[in-house]
């Protein structure tokens, strides 16, 4: 078991950066793929990055390569995205995933509000 807290979100012009952190507690961090995913209004959530346990094998949604960047810290016990570029399009609730498969979503954080203002 391992349990998951997003931070940073907010809403910021397009254009902009913000980065989303992700804190775990629990079950041994560096066991877990790490992921984030997304939910925008009305549609289903969709799959954004993912990491593997050493940080080697990085994966990213063709909708965001290029923009964002998925780290991670297993000293930390967390996961991070940083995203550039936003737009409006980007605006979502997201959310960190742990799990043992490429796309993690084994185990959810409660999510976090991004806004992209256009």
């Amino acid at each position: 078991q391992v349990q998951l807290v997003e931070s940073g979100g907010g809403l910021v012009q397009a254009g902009g950066s913000l980065r989303l952190s992700c804190a775990a507690s629990g079950r041994t961090f560096s066991v877990y793929v790490m992921g984030w995913f997304r939910q925008a209004p009305g549609k289903e959530r969709e799959f954004v990055a993912s990491i593997s346990r050493s940080g080697g094998g990085i994966y990213y949604a063709d909708s965001v390569k290029g923009r964002f960047t998925i780290s991670r810290d297993n000293a930390k016990n967390t996961v991070s995205l940083q995203m550039n570029s936003l737009k409006p399009e980007d605006t979502a609730v997201y959310y960190c995933t742990a799990g043992v498969m490429s796309r993690p979503s084994d185990y959810w954080g409660q999510g976090t509000q991004v806004t992209i203002s256009s």
